[in-house]
């Protein structure tokens, strides 16, 4: 077998899963969904209110539930069926689209019941959060599992790609949101078959008793992990501050000049660039100096958040766009990774949720941060200060967790206990 062509199925060898292959194709018409109608939902209330901190309040009703729920959600991840908990969440979220597509038929024009609706979505989020993590790692085995995040990881992407433009393109058709919401129930369907159609062929767990000490142990086993509390936390507060993405209805409307699609352009440009760094990374894997790259990448997310506030010109945001998914792309993996291999199986789906939060606090709850600075300080300048916020957490960061700058290979759980037993 020429080398080329060895090299070439080496780079794909998480789809000779078949599993694995059923479950991406469950969440690229999931995350479409769920991106389709984050368009059409971001352009109506913005339509409905005029005012930037409403856009805060959709990110802030996804993020709630989260905070309420991850420890439940962590925990039934670990205790019952990972796929079927999957399945069901994709129902909920084909539910919420339908509530959507409901509310805009009657004629509503109540943000609140529009609120409403994404907290459904957010409840779903935090068990598909956990579960669907923690069952990736049931699909391939161990020494696959970083082709599989990165493959994953541009699977999702693609998804954000595509999802945002085609919402923004059926939105101006449509001159309106409720056909983006059928979309969206639509490719919810599509995924809720495909996840069932999953055999899992789960590891052997311990039943453990409900109690408070089961429930925290995600909790507990993160703080004593430095190098994994270091990178979740790296990424929840340096996306945090650089939350752009929320404020984009307002670039597209009142400083960039564009309408809806527009701002499916803008929404689509960072998975666009993360994509083409997680097919980079797939075919040519990190191998060294892990923490280091991973502190520079989301260095660049700050600078790059920088550059797209300042900028009023559609084709530099966009470029500025492009450039801050690549550089998040690059941290995404090094997390997604260390998380999961360094964590044993029966405890995947409490880390998994406590990982879910972190991120969710980074992106829904960063929304409602960036609408609430841009309500305060004018849009401009509240996306410009999140940049260097982050290049702030940066610098910290790399002073407080040694550990996170020092770390070198992507390895597994045990090569972790062996380095850190004085």
């Amino acid at each position: 077998m020429p080398l080329q062509v060895a090299k070439e199925r080496q780079s794909l060898v998480a789809f000779s899963y078949p599993d694995f292959t059923l479950y991406q194709t469950a969440r690229l018409f999931t995350v479409m969904a769920t991106e389709m109608q984050s368009v059409a939902v971001g352009w109506q209330v913005f339509e409905i209110t005029k005012r930037p901190l409403d856009l805060g309040y959709v990110g802030l009703a996804q993020f709630w539930p989260t905070i309420v729920l991850f420890l439940a959600a962590g925990h039934a991840a670990d205790r019952f069926n990972r796929r079927n908990i999957v399945g069901l969440c994709y129902a909920g979220l084909g539910l919420a689209s339908s509530i959507l597509f409901a509310l805009t038929i009657m004629g509503s024009h109540s943000t609140h019941a529009i609120y409403a609706a994404l907290t459904l979505v957010g409840i779903v989020r935090s068990f598909n959060g956990a579960a669907g993590q923690a069952m990736v790692t049931q699909l391939v085995q161990e020494e696959h599992f970083s082709n599989a995040v990165a493959w994953a990881q541009t699977v999702f992407n693609t998804a954000v790609i595509v999802g945002p433009a085609m919402g923004g393109l059926i939105y101006a058709l449509a001159r309106g949101p409720a056909a983006v919401y059928v979309s969206s129930m639509m490719a919810a369907a599509i995924s809720v078959v495909a996840v069932s159609r999953i055999k899992l062929h789960p590891a052997k767990r311990e039943r453990e008793a409900v109690n408070l000490e089961t429930i925290f142990a995600g909790l507990r086993y993160i703080r004593e992990k430095k190098v994994i509390l270091g990178a979740i936390s790296l990424d929840l507060f340096a996306v945090l501050l650089g939350g752009a993405v929320a404020l984009l209805p307002v670039y597209a409307k009142d400083i960039l000049h564009t309408g809806p699609w527009g701002l499916g352009l803008l929404r689509s440009s960072p998975a666009a660039g993360a994509t083409a760094m997680a097919v980079v990374l797939a075919h040519r894997p990190l191998t060294r100096q892990a923490g280091k790259i991973m502190l520079w990448s989301v260095a660049g997310f700050g600078v790059f958040t920088i550059v797209f506030g300042l900028s009023h010109n559609l084709v530099l945001s966009l470029i500025a766009l492009l450039l801050l998914g690549a550089s998040d792309m690059v941290s995404v993996i090094i997390r997604g990774t260390l998380v999961q291999l360094s964590t044993p199986d029966e405890m995947r789906g409490r880390v998994s949720a406590v990982n879910s939060l972190f991120i969710g606090t980074s992106n829904e709850f960063g929304q409602f941060e960036s609408g609430v600075t841009a309500q305060w300080f004018g849009t401009v300048p509240a996306v410009v200060l999140g940049g260097v916020g982050t290049l702030a957490v940066i610098a910290l960061w790399a002073w407080v967790f040694p550990e996170l700058r020092e770390a070198d290979r992507l390895v597994s759980r045990i090569e972790i206990e062996e380095h850190e037993t004085p």
